[in-house]
């Protein structure tokens, strides 16, 4: 089994993009609220087959491959499903799309309105999640029985887990919301691809990372 690597943002730029895949494995919805620029393969980790992500989009088992989520830490999940498969070169893309940005690379989608039916980001779902639980969890400890307390002290262990492995459960959880399934016509991958420049579907292209962006 090959071993995951990383790659900043900035060594990004010295990457010929045309000749890897780039594989977001964020979920639809923020795929669609924000995406780079450059062709990418949707394949939400929760979902992810890498042999048929990478047969999708044409990709061997040599072809570089460049994992994005967010900030870094689902790709590290993702990049390793794609080593154990056998996959040679594989490396994660340090920061994920929030470095992509910073250092210039151009991304599509972060200006779309937001409407009523919009949700929020998965961070802020999850924080929201968590402090709901704390307060709810509290209130039954001083309202019914102290062993709820053991909840809430669940609750806040568990957060702090997550800041130590930048791993955390809750989050692969919602992404498994409805509302967190919405807003790609091209999710999990149903053999279209996207040209990220008009935002409009095309027939599947050729060349590596060129299908579900």
């Amino acid at each position: 089994m090959s071993s995951v690597q990383s790659i900043s943002a900035r060594e990004l730029h010295g990457v010929d993009l045309k000749q890897a895949l780039i594989v977001d494995v964020r979920t639809p919805m923020e795929y669609s609220e924000k995406r780079l620029a450059a062709p990418t393969a949707l394949a939400p980790v929760t979902e992810l087959d890498p042999r048929d992500t990478a047969l999708r989009s044409g990709a061997l088992e040599d072809t570089p491959i460049l994992v994005l989520c967010r900030s870094g830490a689902r790709a590290k999940t993702a990049a390793a499903k794609f080593a154990e498969s056998g996959f040679t070169d594989v490396r994660v893309i340090e920061g994920g799309i929030i470095a992509c940005q910073e250092e210039g690379f151009a991304t599509v989608g972060e200006g779309q309105p937001k409407t009523a039916a919009s949700s929020p980001s998965l961070d802020r779902q999850v924080r929201f999640v968590a402090g709901a639980l704390t307060l709810f969890f509290t209130l039954l400890g001083l309202l019914v029985h102290p062993a709820f307390f053991l909840g809430a002290l669940f609750v806040g262990v568990g957060q702090v887990f997550s800041g130590i492995t930048n791993w955390c459960g809750m989050a692969l959880l919602l992404m498994r919301a409805p509302w967190n399934q919405k807003g790609a016509t091209c999710a999990l991958g149903k053999g279209c691809s996207i040209d990220a420049t008009k935002g409009a579907s095309k027939g599947a292209g050729k060349s590596p990372g060129a299908s579900c962006q």
